[in-house]
């Protein structure tokens, strides 16, 4: 299943109908969206969800945050915007 990050009443419904299911979360990062808009998204052990945030890791060399690595290392930089990607929302379940 796959639910935008701004359906929030829809993440609610859906995790408690489907616990066990496996939601794909688009609208992370270049969205707009952030680790505290997808907590609904995950069950209770912080599972479930497969959060999808392409342009914002593929282009992260083009974000003010990781210009400094430039185009020719944008590996280097996707692999820091995955990095913050997954401690915003490692930091959002935590504090649920």
């Amino acid at each position: 299943m796959i639910i935008a990050t701004s359906e929030q009443l829809w993440e609610l419904v859906l995790r408690k109908v489907m616990p066990k299911s496996y939601i794909l979360v688009p609208g992370y990062g270049a969205q707009g969206g952030k680790g505290k808009d997808l907590v609904h998204f995950f069950n209770e052990d912080g599972l479930g969800a497969i959060v999808n945030s392409s342009r914002g890791i593929i282009a992260a060399y083009k974000q003010e945050a990781y210009a400094k690595y430039g185009a020719e290392n944008f590996g280097d930089a996707s692999r820091a915007a995955v990095e913050a990607m997954v401690a915003d929302i490692k930091g959002a379940l935590e504090n649920r």
